[in-house]
Protein backbone atom coordinates (compact mmCIF):
# COMPACT_ATOMS: atom_id res chain seq x y z
CA UNK A 1 0.00 0.00 0.00
CA UNK A 2 2.80 2.41 0.84
CA UNK A 3 4.14 1.99 -2.69
CA UNK A 4 0.76 2.91 -4.19
CA UNK A 5 0.47 5.99 -1.98
CA UNK A 6 4.05 6.97 -2.83
CA UNK A 7 3.22 6.74 -6.55
CA UNK A 8 0.02 8.73 -6.03
CA UNK A 9 2.01 11.33 -4.06
CA UNK A 10 4.52 11.65 -6.91
CA UNK A 11 1.75 12.03 -9.49
CA UNK A 12 -0.13 14.64 -7.44
CA UNK A 13 3.14 16.53 -6.82
CA UNK A 14 3.80 16.58 -10.58
CA UNK A 15 0.30 17.91 -11.27
CA UNK A 16 0.46 20.60 -8.55
CA UNK A 17 1.50 23.23 -11.09
CA UNK A 18 -0.30 21.62 -14.01
CA UNK A 19 -2.91 23.17 -16.25
CA UNK A 20 -6.18 23.46 -14.28
CA UNK A 21 -8.19 23.29 -17.50
CA UNK A 22 -6.79 19.82 -18.17
CA UNK A 23 -6.22 18.42 -14.68
CA UNK A 24 -8.71 17.98 -11.85
CA UNK A 25 -5.77 17.74 -9.45
CA UNK A 26 -4.29 21.05 -10.62
CA UNK A 27 -7.72 22.66 -10.36
CA UNK A 28 -8.17 21.36 -6.82
CA UNK A 29 -4.68 22.54 -5.83
CA UNK A 30 -5.41 26.02 -7.17
CA UNK A 31 -8.64 26.20 -5.18
CA UNK A 32 -6.66 26.35 -1.93
CA UNK A 33 -6.15 24.37 1.24
CA UNK A 34 -9.61 25.12 2.68
CA UNK A 35 -11.33 23.68 -0.40
CA UNK A 36 -9.02 20.66 -0.37
CA UNK A 37 -9.73 20.04 3.32
CA UNK A 38 -13.47 20.42 2.75
CA UNK A 39 -13.33 17.90 -0.10
CA UNK A 40 -11.42 15.47 2.13
CA UNK A 41 -14.11 15.82 4.79
CA UNK A 42 -16.87 15.22 2.25
CA UNK A 43 -15.20 12.02 1.08
CA UNK A 44 -14.77 10.83 4.68
CA UNK A 45 -18.48 11.37 5.32
CA UNK A 46 -19.34 9.43 2.15
CA UNK A 47 -17.23 6.48 3.39
CA UNK A 48 -19.05 6.59 6.73
CA UNK A 49 -22.50 6.69 5.12
CA UNK A 50 -21.71 3.83 2.75
CA UNK A 51 -20.26 1.79 5.63
CA UNK A 52 -23.41 2.33 7.70
CA UNK A 53 -25.47 1.10 4.76
CA UNK A 54 -23.20 -1.92 4.38
CA UNK A 55 -22.36 -1.10 0.76
CA UNK A 56 -18.93 -2.71 0.45
CA UNK A 57 -18.27 -1.68 -3.14
CA UNK A 58 -19.20 1.93 -2.44
CA UNK A 59 -16.88 1.95 0.60
CA UNK A 60 -14.04 0.73 -1.63
CA UNK A 61 -14.72 3.43 -4.25
CA UNK A 62 -15.13 6.22 -1.71
CA UNK A 63 -12.04 5.06 0.21
CA UNK A 64 -10.01 5.49 -2.98
CA UNK A 65 -11.43 9.04 -3.30
CA UNK A 66 -10.62 9.67 0.36
CA UNK A 67 -7.00 8.56 -0.06
CA UNK A 68 -6.62 10.67 -3.21
CA UNK A 69 -7.89 13.78 -1.44
CA UNK A 70 -5.72 13.06 1.61
CA UNK A 71 -2.65 12.94 -0.64
CA UNK A 72 -3.70 16.20 -2.34
CA UNK A 73 -3.90 17.78 1.12
CA UNK A 74 -0.47 16.38 2.06
CA UNK A 75 1.07 17.89 -1.08
CA UNK A 76 -0.60 21.26 -0.46
CA UNK A 77 0.84 21.38 3.08
CA UNK A 78 4.24 19.92 2.23
CA UNK A 79 3.80 16.60 4.03
CA UNK A 80 5.57 13.64 2.46
CA UNK A 81 4.34 10.05 2.83
CA UNK A 82 7.55 9.18 4.70
CA UNK A 83 6.58 11.80 7.33
CA UNK A 84 3.37 9.87 7.98
CA UNK A 85 5.14 6.50 7.90
CA UNK A 86 7.63 7.78 10.49
CA UNK A 87 4.75 8.80 12.76
CA UNK A 88 3.16 5.38 12.28
CA UNK A 89 6.45 3.69 13.27
CA UNK A 90 6.73 5.93 16.33
CA UNK A 91 3.22 5.01 17.43
CA UNK A 92 3.83 1.32 16.79
CA UNK A 93 6.85 1.41 19.06
CA UNK A 94 4.83 3.07 21.82
CA UNK A 95 1.42 1.39 21.58
CA UNK A 96 1.43 -1.33 18.92
CA UNK A 97 0.59 -1.21 15.23
CA UNK A 98 -3.19 -1.31 15.61
CA UNK A 99 -3.58 1.27 18.37
CA UNK A 100 -4.33 4.99 18.31
CA UNK A 101 -2.67 7.53 20.55
CA UNK A 102 -4.48 7.80 23.90
CA UNK A 103 -6.85 10.72 24.38
CA UNK A 104 -5.60 11.60 27.87
CA UNK A 105 -5.07 15.28 28.68
CA UNK A 106 -1.30 14.79 28.90
CA UNK A 107 -1.15 13.21 25.44
CA UNK A 108 -3.43 15.71 23.71
CA UNK A 109 -2.02 18.84 22.07
CA UNK A 110 -3.52 22.21 22.90
CA UNK A 111 -7.02 22.67 21.47
CA UNK A 112 -7.11 24.19 18.03
CA UNK A 113 -9.34 27.06 17.06
CA UNK A 114 -12.35 25.93 15.02
CA UNK A 115 -12.81 27.86 11.78
CA UNK A 116 -15.77 27.95 9.44
CA UNK A 117 -15.14 26.42 6.01
CA UNK A 118 -17.69 28.64 4.37
CA UNK A 119 -18.88 32.04 5.43
CA UNK A 120 -22.10 32.08 3.41
CA UNK A 121 -25.26 32.88 5.30
CA UNK A 122 -28.14 30.44 4.93
CA UNK A 123 -31.27 32.05 3.54
CA UNK A 124 -34.70 30.99 4.73
CA UNK A 125 -37.19 29.83 2.14
CA UNK A 126 -40.61 31.41 2.24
Amino acid sequence: MADSLDRLFAAVSDLKKGDPTRSRTARLMRSGRSKIAKKLGEEAVEVVIDAIHGDREAVVRESADLLYNLVVLWVSIGIRPEDVWAEMRRREEMFGIAEKLPKSEAAMPARRKVVALEMRRAHKRR
